[in-house]
């Protein structure tokens, strides 16, 4: 089963969020609009504004409100991706040419930064200042996962609590935040929404895992980019750190470095993928699905309840 297809009765409402996002990134700029325009086009899962549109289920459900919230998210979530492909010198995303290879850096940040301020104008129309607060604070702290990023790159030694709190910054913090202001944006109870948060945080952590094990498992046309790029990029993940367990692989993982050669980067993904790293790495993922689905478990008796349940178990299952 499709993902899209667990929330299919949402479709309409969808589009609305769809059409909401290019008319949020037009401007007095062609420039602008062109790169901005683009890169929406692209398409994406639009894992952020259907968590909104479903936590919101369990307030005042009201798309003309809710939707609000869900472009603000998804822009800033696309913001940082135009960020990330500078910062990782990306020439593709999602099977295509990114901003950053078609129009360069600087027109790259600065259509970055213009989605981002978007985002801030289409939040302002939800008339709640914990809502604000709650997102200026996950602001500040994927920021500082971003930072922090940068700064590990290549430091093939790190903790693994190192690599949990930079996934909990890059991913899971947006997810839960997602779930978390649907449902206040809806009127929904403290209760209910910290539940919402805590169910898109362990969903969110999941998410990233399983995109990390992909980054080794998965072909380049599964993923849209290269494989093993985050490993060329220095980017340390959870398959990473669990296969340095083995001294052949530790010493190989020592000799990374950004553009080597691609057969000599093969080897070490081949030895990666057939070790007992991926399982691994699927177990933990399995541990946070787990406790999102007991959380889901926490919250009112609603139907949309299969839905979260389903999207949590999809995403421990899939292969792109």
């Amino acid at each position: 089963m499709k993902l899209s297809f667990m929330y299919s009765f949402l479709k309409s409402d969808i589009d609305v969020i769809e059409r909401e996002l290019e008319m949020a990134i037009r401007s007095n700029s062609s420039l602008l609009n062109d790169a901005s325009l683009q890169f929406i086009q692209a398409g994406g899962k639009r894992i952020r504004p259907v968590f909104v549109l479903l936590s919101a289920k369990f307030g005042d459900y009201d798309i003309e409100k809710v939707k609000h919230v869900a472009v603000a998210l998804e822009l800033i979530h696309m913001a940082s991706l135009v960020h990330d492909d500078v910062i990782d010198d990306a020439e593709t995303r999602r099977g295509k040419k990114t901003i950053k290879a078609i129009h360069g850096n600087r027109i790259a940040m600065y259509t970055g930064d213009y989605i981002f301020a978007r985002s801030l104008e289409y939040m302002s129309a939800i008339e709640s200042e914990e809502a604000h607060k709650i997102l200026a604070e996950t602001i500040v702290e994927v920021c500082l996962g971003e930072v922090e990023q940068i700064k590990d790159k290549y430091v093939m030694d790190q903790h693994v609590k190192t690599y949990f709190r930079r996934i909990k910054r890059k991913t899971a913090l947006l997810i839960a935040v997602s779930c978390q202001l649907g449902g206040i944006a809806a009127g929904a109870s403290k209760n209910v929404h910290r539940n919402l948060w805590l169910y898109g945080y362990y969903v969110g952590m999941s998410y990233q895992i399983i995109d990390d094990i992909l980054d080794f498992t998965a072909t380049e046309k599964e993923l849209g980019k290269p494989a093993g790029g985050d490993l060329l990029q220095g980017n340390i993940t959870l398959p990473v750190l669990f296969a340095r367990e083995d001294k052949e692989i530790a010493e190989l993982l020592e000799s990374i470095y950004e553009d080597m050669p691609k057969e000599q980067l093969e080897v070490v993904l081949e030895k990666i993928k057939n070790s007992d790293a991926i399982e691994k790495s699927y177990k933990v993922s399995q541990a946070y699905l787990q406790k999102a689905l007991k959380v889901v478990d926490r919250l009112p008796d609603q139907k949309i309840k299969k839905t979260l349940k389903d999207i949590a178990l999809y995403i421990g299952k899939r292969k792109s």
